[in-house]
């Protein structure tokens, strides 16, 4: 297998892994997420996550680039913004009818979207016309807003990756500069701040899209001192670890995360390059190989997301009730495996209906092509 299918493949795993590790994150009671990234380091998935979306959107545009013209790749994430603004008006959607559903039985679980219920309730055409406008976002819908736009970007993100890729970092850190100011601004239903400001968090996009399209990590990499590199984001890690775990307090301000604090950035760099070395010497593909289900819930990412928001905040809800908010070690290893489990036949249900409905499901072992259909996501 060539060297470009190599990455995809791994590609697909750690969307996948990212995607089943977002979902036992949100659930409260989860045993697992004990163990995920956020437990050990200043960052989350979701910092793997934007990032995996832009070396995902070089991927498939550079591909849709030579096989047919820019032109046409520009054409393609346009549409695709398109497409993610629908799987974020599905997304608040089930994420209120959910809320409807379980309020009856589990209201009093934490993430239940009942203010945003409550205002459809009582204004129904202002509050359906907030979440048109990203005004007003839903519990985990609010992802999606920020790669929507970040779709709408790449006509312009990728051609200057590919020619100028340090003026697109320098003008991206720019912007990541004065992201809090610029999120003060964005539309927003009772002056609440969006939980993704799109002007800090394209700054990882960014990052994952020029790691796509220069040869950074292989040039340092291959210098007889590229040890030195890696033993410095190792030494990063355990530090930052250190410091997550037995200095800084339990909960930290909101705008740590909203706006991309740049400890955040620094962690999860250090990570990647260590993950990068692990894939580099091919211990990430015999992972993949083993485990051909976790890639396939990244390469089927748009549906596995939104159906994944649902299944934790199903899981979450309950689980909070029955144990009363309690740390429940039985319970929560039984919500992680129904919520892991239900996650990871998604893919599976979803080709099935695919070809119940008369479509052409995706052949799951089609790398280039899930690519491109996942790209900005």
């Amino acid at each position: 297998m060539s060297g470009k299918s190599q990455r995809l493949v791994e590609l697909d795993f750690f969307r996948g892994l990212v995607l089943l590790v977002i979902v036992v994150d949100h659930i409260g009671g989860s045993m697992l997420s004990r163990f995920t990234l956020h437990a050990f380091a200043l960052n989350d998935a979701a910092e793997v996550f934007v990032f995996l979306g832009g070396f995902a959107t070089a991927t498939a545009y550079t591909a849709m680039a030579s096989r047919r013209s820019e032109s046409a790749a520009r054409v393609r994430f346009l549409k695709r913004s398109v497409e993610i603004y629908r799987a974020f008006l599905v997304t608040a959607a089930l994420m209120l009818v959910a809320t409807f559903l379980l309020r009856p039985f589990f209201g009093s679980a934490p993430n239940l979207a009942l203010h945003d219920l409550d205002s459809l309730t009582a204004a129904p055409v202002s509050s359906l016309t907030q979440i048109l406008t990203f005004e007003r976002q839903p519990y985990l819908a609010a992802v999606l807003p920020m790669y929507a736009l970040f779709a709408l970007s790449v006509p312009l993100t990728l051609p200057l990756a590919r020619s100028k890729p340090w003026l697109l970092l320098g003008l991206s850190l720019g912007l990541w500069a004065f992201a809090p100011q610029i999120g003060e601004y964005l539309p927003s239903a009772n002056d609440t701040l969006w939980d993704f400001n799109p002007a800090a968090w394209q700054l990882m996009f960014v990052l994952g899209v020029l790691a796509r399209c220069t040869p950074v990590y292989q040039r340092v990499s291959s210098h007889r001192m590229g040890w030195v590199v890696s033993l410095g984001a190792l030494a990063l890690i355990i530090g930052m670890a250190y410091y997550k775990l037995l200095v800084l307090p339990p909960v930290l301000d909101s705008a740590f995360k909203r706006d991309l604090a740049g400890a955040r950035v620094v962690n999860f760099l250090a990570i990647a390059w260590i993950a990068t070395n692990f894939a580099r010497y091919g211990l990430i593909k015999e992972i993949a190989s083993r485990l051909p289900w976790v890639g396939a819930v990244g390469r089927d990412g748009m549906v596995c997301f939104v159906v994944g928001t649902v299944i934790s905040l199903v899981v979450d809800s309950i689980l909070f009730t029955l144990t009363d908010g309690l740390i429940n070690v039985p319970a929560g290893l039984a919500a992680d495996a129904i919520a892991v489990t239900a996650l990871l036949a998604v893919p599976q249900v979803h080709q099935a209906v695919l070809r119940w409905l008369g479509g052409r499901p995706r052949t799951i072992p089609a790398v280039a092509p899930a690519a491109e259909k996942g790209g900005a996501q």
